[in-house]
Order: C-alpha cells, then sequence, then structure tokens
C-alpha cells in the first residue's frame, strides 16, 4: 500500500509531466496572427511558424511579398469566438484565398485571446 507522502509525489510529478506536455505542444502549434488590409475591409489570419519559414520569412513582410511574388496564397481566417468553456478565443474560421491586388498592406496582429490553432 502507498503513503499518503507517495501518493502526493506521484501526483505533483504527473501534473508536472501534464504541464510539460501542454506547454511543449502549445509552442509548437503556435500560430502568428497578421492584419491584412484590403481594398474592401480589414482581415486577421493566422500561418504556423512553419508556413511562414514556407513563404520565405518571418514577419508581415515576407508575408506581403509573398501575395505579391505568387500573386495569391491560402490561408486561414481568423475571427473571435468563444470556446467551449464560454471564454473568448481567436479561432480559424475559413480558409480563404488572398489575392494580390486587393491586399494593400500586411502587418502584425496582437490580440488579447487565446489564439487556436489551425490544422
Amino acid at each position: 500500500m502507498f503513503s499518503g507522502h507517495k501518493i502526493v509525489r506521484r501526483v505533483a510529478l504527473a501534473a508536472l509531466m501534464v504541464a510539460a506536455t501542454q506547454c511543449s505542444w502549445a509552442q509548437e502549434a503556435k500560430t502568428n496572427l497578421f492584419k491584412v488590409v484590403t481594398v474592401k475591409d480589414e482581415i486577421v489570419i493566422g500561418l504556423t511558424d512553419a508556413e511562414l519559414k514556407a513563404l520565405g520569412g518571418t514577419d508581415a513582410g515576407a508575408v506581403a511579398h509573398a501575395i505579391a511574388q505568387k500573386g495569391d496564397i491560402t490561408v486561414w481566417q481568423y475571427n473571435v469566438h468563444r470556446g467551449q468553456n464560454g471564454e473568448l478565443q481567436q479561432a480559424p474560421t475559413a480558409k480563404i484565398g488572398l489575392i494580390a491586388n486587393s491586399s494593400l498592406r500586411v502587418e502584425p496582429y496582437t490580440t488579447p485571446y487565446v489564439v487556436v490553432p489551425h490544422n
């Protein structure tokens, strides 16, 4: 039989392992948000670090350059929604295409909400 002290240590160790795994997953799934100003409106898009590197950089300039060079790119549009726990979060809502002639400016976007990664 386990003593109370050993049970507490094992529970604490298990909790620490779960927290470390979740932290690692959050870092791997980091989504960078950008605001794209178009002729018609402003939209928020999200790109992972891998997607940014595939575009040739890690900042808004790389996104703008990729749109200009390729003529169009496909990205996830992000909007604020309520999560399952009722908390507001920035979540992917649709995969959209951005066309170079309608995109005027790309800038980093910050949000006070949790950012939900896209698949």
